[in-house]
């Protein structure tokens, strides 16, 4: 740290620029070694320093340093008289060109050494050195006098020091140079020890000692990367900065409903199934900086920081910044405040207050803060003046009035940020006439001798919680806000220091030419910070960098239909407060909140831009289980905005060019991927259709018999499949930008070997279900993901809730499609060229099938599997009722699975029904193709086929009455009903195969017909489910359904069992999800294995 720090206070006596000590590191070294070994004249020897500008600055500031050093320390006047004397000479013999003629340079080794050991001594500062000091200064006199110089100085010799025996013994006081201590002492050790003192001399040891390479500073890959950015900021275009009295003001304002404020003690030791505790998963996901957090305790065992209270809450501080925490986001959002109050200080300081240094102001005495016309008073009303933060905490008065340990959190966040603000909603109940009331109100309060002091109430007119959460949060707590521009910010957000210093630049581009329109919304690019440990985060993490980088600049200039996408992005408050507000938050219609303030902003005549010098830190998803479900959150949101009619007026608003671009960055995105999976639909069920009927057969003998070889290329064509390969196009072009096109290169290649494409593929159908299902039905409902950590497995039973309808029921009925066009196709003559018509579609299936086991960690290992069983059949096996939670029970799941076909219209049910139409052309195309039809094309042959049907539901509906008449008491009557209808079974099988010879092919291929049908009558029935109850059948069909979903769960978690047994490939899947972990030395097999074996 110390190598990245300048001197806060300037020195007046140096004269020359003090840069960053890791950019001189190891300059003086080097120069040393080659003035000590130059025989050359002393320009040649000069120019190759001045080569290196850091060298040269590096040079003259150890010169100047040394100067300072002894004019410090000695205050003897004799001592003083020679040192003076011997520096003349030295700066007379470089300004003439003399010094290597005149000065022998091997000397300097032994010049360096001693001065290192006095400014170690300096550093320590300890009064016993003293004699230690007067030592090395002697040593010092004797090297320069006698091993350096050439000829003797005029001067030394009058006063006897040059040439004498006793050297350092002078003759007119009769005592040793830099001993005496009478009438005062000829050296003055330790000298005053002020702030500007230790820094100084802490960093000429610094340039002194430091030997390692610039490109190793910093150390933290996190601070290269924002010093890297901020570097690279200031060569961009932005308006500049006026002084912060006349900038404009401005509000920050965060939902925060009941997430984690700061973690408890508790918390941080809770451990997982696996035995992980948070403090021990950060501590090996930030060795670094947890070694600095121990050094700044002074603790040198673990141990010692949970031994005080001090150093635990220090502990939860430092574990709550390094999550998704309400205390981060508050901590970076006060950096604006910082940093206001340090520009202030530099526009309004005077020429000495700045060489004092910030520190001065930013430490006031108490009469300082008594006094209104102090500095640091001019300061605080300034910041007040131009910034507001208040956290909209809507339950901050019920966890208040619970005792609920995050209203205490929220009290210490005001009580150590005293600009901090709180809004919140207070219940009152209040006795009118003739009854007793609620009344609601929204409060504001702030932090007052530790408790929290009431500024404004305002009664509202009724409940505030009638739409979305999050939009009414923020719009009871809007009209706390000051100044002209808001920036809304989530709760998993983050600011730096840095990026607050160009706050100031980014409000003047209200005042700046954008087309024809002001701008009324200030896009800001986001850095995603949780992409630094799995490979599911560094996908996502680089998605989300190339969108809010090249995606929204192309969308704000040249295409003109950049609407709000995030929270980092900067509104102007006037303009929104008189149209609207910033957030709709009709319930279901505004699930994504964010976009319909865009689209208001540009429905009434606002203009939205993008800056990208400055950015805000913002938290993703980093488990795929919580990746899903914000893009299945996403997809339901841009399915409400298809049916919204703000997306209407655009579109009837928008010219030509604006409204295809509207279209296709929008909604459209989403059609398209839904068309995509369409098509592959399509095209499989058509070469179905053409296989079973016989005309794919005729075509291609036709074909074969006329040598029309087109006709038989086209069909034997592959169709194109999305493999996420275009997904990654825009992500590399920005890395290319940014970094350079050979480390894009490098990334898109490494992403491709972690299965990136599997990865976006299956994202691919995660965005196809939600965005169909919200498009037929509605019912978009607000979907939590959880912002913990996540390296942990996951279990069977949750992967199967969470994909069994938008992904494992879709990849099965592919899977079964591309099997039976395999066994009846003609247009593949061999399996390869079987395997080229359909490669791509078995990559989907395989993907939308598999790609949960493959991402979750530790989903290859045995005992993880043999449990995840155990926990599936319990699960699928439980009955259910009220109040039983969709995690318990496999009844539960599945009503609440298809609660939405409950609440569809009257369309939506008919499409749901015409959709399920597909699955008849199994049973319709395959009963020819049996053996036991003789080759019988009449419609009666599937006529018939349908008696199994009734067959298999009637059997069905017997059990279901059986089990409710004698299952509880009549057990045994019960398992006789069962026996009958085996062996009834039993010989129907034996008399189709004697009587009507049925053959094993024909067993199995009537597996194959009749399963879909199955299928799509069990979505028949889920849509018509009012019917369905009323005849009698629910029972029957949700039996069904549990014997669909055990047959569909043994199938696909068969093949993870058999992988599972094999050791290495669950070693290969760790190294595969965490490469980026590995690269960086963290140690993920330990999080893997858990924390107690390794304790």
């Amino acid at each position: 740290m110390d190598l990245l720090l300048v001197p806060y206070s300037s020195d007046p006596s140096l004269k020359l620029i003090q840069w960053p000590p890791f950019l001189l590191a190891s300059k003086i070294p080097i120069a040393l070694d080659m003035a000590a070994q130059f025989k050359a004249k002393d320009a040649d020897l000069w120019k190759r320093i001045c080569a290196d500008e850091y060298m040269k600055c590096a040079v003259l500031e150890c010169y100047e340093s040394f100067k300072h050093v002894l004019r410090v320390l000695i205050a003897g006047l004799n001592e003083k008289r020679i040192i003076e004397i011997i520096l003349k000479e030295v700066e007379a013999n470089i300004s003439k060109n003399a010094l290597l003629a005149n000065f022998r340079m091997s000397a300097l080794p032994i010049i360096y050494r001693k001065f290192v050991e006095l400014v170690e001594i300096l550093k320590t500062g300890e009064a016993s050195m003293r004699d230690n000091v007067v030592l090395l200064l002697q040593d010092l006199l004797e090297v320069v006098t006698r091993d350096m110089m050439v000829n003797e100085i005029r001067e030394l010799l009058e006063s006897g020091q040059n040439g004498s025996d006793d050297f350092i013994h002078s003759p007119q006081t009769n005592r040793q140079l830099f001993a005496g201590t009478e009438p005062k002492p000829a050296v003055v050790f330790p000298p005053p020890a002020t702030a500007p003192w230790i820094e100084q001399v802490k960093r000429l040891h610094l340039l002194l000692t430091v030997k390692e390479s610039a490109m190793d500073v910093p150390l933290n890959l996190e601070a290269r990367r924002r010093i890297a950015f901020f570097t690279n900021s200031l060569f961009m275009d932005m308006p500049c900065a006026p002084t912060v009295r006349k900038m404009l003001s401005f509000s920050v304002l965060t939902p925060y409903y009941s997430e984690e404020t700061v973690y408890s003690k508790n918390d941080l030791e809770l451990e997982n199934e696996d035995g992980v505790s948070i403090i021990f998963y950060l501590q090996k996901i930030y060795p670094d900086e947890w070694n600095n957090f121990m050094e700044r305790l002074s603790c040198k065992r673990e141990g010692e920081v949970w031994g005080s209270e001090e150093n635990v809450l220090h502990l939860r501080h430092w574990a709550s910044q390094r999550g998704q925490t309400l205390s981060r986001t508050v901590r970076g959002m006060m950096y604006y405040r910082r940093a206001l109050k340090l520009q202030a200080f530099l526009d309004m300081a005077t020429e000495n207050e700045i060489l004092e240094g910030y520190k001065a102001v930013a430490f006031p005495t108490e009469e300082d803060k008594k006094s209104q016309r102090s500095l640091w008073a001019q300061l605080e009303a300034v910041a007040d003046m131009k910034f507001t933060y208040i956290a909209a905490c809507q339950n901050y008065g019920i966890q208040k009035q619970n005792g609920d340990r995050r209203a205490t959190d929220i009290l210490n966040l005001m009580v150590n940020n005293p600009s901090l603000r709180v809004a919140y909603i207070d219940e009152v109940e209040e006795r009118g006439k003739d009854k007793v009331s609620k009344v609601y109100y929204s409060v504001l309060v702030k932090a007052v001798n530790y408790l929290d002091q009431e500024i404004y109430r305002i009664k509202l007119p009724g409940p505030a919680k009638i739409g979305e959460g999050k939009p009414e949060n923020q719009n009871h707590a809007i009209i706390f806000t000051r100044g002209e521009a808001l920036q809304t910010i989530d709760m998993n957000q983050d600011n730096y220091l840095e990026e607050a210093l160009k706050m100031r630049n980014l409000l003047e581009e209200f005042h700046e030419e954008h087309g024809v329109r002001s701008p009324t919304i200030l896009g800001v690019r986001e850095h995603i910070f949780t992409g630094s440990v799995s490979s599911l985060a560094w996908f996502m993490s680089n998605q989300e960098t190339s969108f809010v980088t090249i995606g929204q600049r192309v969308l704000a200039s040249p295409l003109k239909v950049r609407f709000h996408y995030g929270h980092p992005d900067v509104f102007d408050r006037i303009f929104h407060i008189t149209r609207g507000g910033v957030s709709k938050a009709s319930r279901v219609i505004n699930l994504s909140e964010d976009i319909f303030a865009g689209f208001n902003s540009t429905l009434r005549r606002g203009n939205v831009t993008h800056h990208e010098y400055i950015q805000v830190g913002k938290g993703r998803d980093v488990g795929l289980n919580q990746i899903s479900i914000f893009e299945a959150k996403v997809a339901c949101g841009n399915g409400e905005q298809a049916l919204s009619r703000d997306i209407y007026r655009l579109g009837h608003r928008f010219d030509i060019f604006r409204m295809l671009s509207c279209y296709f960055t929008t909604v459209g995105f989403y059609f398209s991927t839904l068309l995509v999976v369409l098509t592959v639909y399509v095209f499989l069920y058509g070469r179905l259709y053409l296989a079973l009927s016989g005309l794919e057969k005729s075509l291609v003998n036709q074909a074969d018999m006329r040598k029309n070889f087109p006709l038989e290329a086209v069909l034997a064509s592959q169709s194109l499949v999305q493999i996420g390969l275009l997904m990654a196009l825009p992500m590399v072009m920005e890395i290319g930008l940014e970094r350079g096109f050979r480390s894009a290169l490098s990334d898109f290649v490494i992403m491709q070997l972690q299965l990136a494409s599997v990865f976006f593929t299956f994202s691919l159908g995660t965005k196809t279900h939600y965005f169909g299902r919200t498009i037929l039905h509605g019912g978009a409902k607000y979907r939590a993901t959880g912002r913990g950590f996540v390296v942990r497995h996951e279990k069977y039973a949750e992967n199967y809730r969470l994909y069994s309808r938008s992904h494992f029921t879709k990849g099965l009925e592919l899977m079964m499609l591309l099997f039976v066009y395999n066994i009846y196709c003609s247009a593949a003559k061999d399996f390869v060229s079987y395997l080229l018509i359909t490669l791509s579609m078995w990559f989907l299936v395989v993907t939308w099938l598999f790609a949960p086991f493959l991402f979750n960690p530790s989903g290859f290992e045995w005992q993880k599997i043999v449990e995840d069983w155990e926990d599936w059949t319990k699960w699928i096996n439980n009955r259910g009722g009220i109040g039983v939670p969709a995690s318990k029970s496999w009844e539960s799941w599945w009503e609440e699975e298809h609660e939405h076909l409950q609440y569809t219209g009257f369309c939506g049910r008919i499409l749901e029904s015409l959709l399920a139409v597909r699955f008849f052309l199994y049973q319709y195309g395959l009963v020819y193709h049996l053996n036991i039809t003789n080759g019988n094309k009449n419609i009666i042959v599937y006529g018939l086929s349908w008696l199994v049907i009734l067959a298999v539901m009637l059997v069905l509906k017997v059990v279901s009455v059986g089990r409710k008449k004698f299952s509880a008491d009549f057990q045994l009557m019960f398992r006789l009903l069962k026996l009958f209808l085996f062996l009834g079974f039993v010989i129907t099988i034996g008399t189709l195969f004697s009587a009507f010879h049925l053959t094993v092919g024909d067993l199995f291929a009537s597996i194959v017909a009749f399963m879909p049908t199955g299928w799509a009558l069990l979505q028949i029935a889920q849509t018509c489910r009012p019917v369905v109850v009323k005849i009698g059948f629910w029972d029957s069909v949700r039996a069904l359904a549990r014997g669909y979903e055990y047959v569909m769960g043994l199938v696909i978690f068969t093949p993870v069992a058999v992988l599972a047994w094999f050791p290495f490939v669950s070693e290969f899947q760790t190294r595969l999800l965490f490469n980026q972990a590995f690269s960086r030395g963290l140690q993920i097999s330990r999080i893997l294995a858990g924390g107690k074996k390794h304790n």
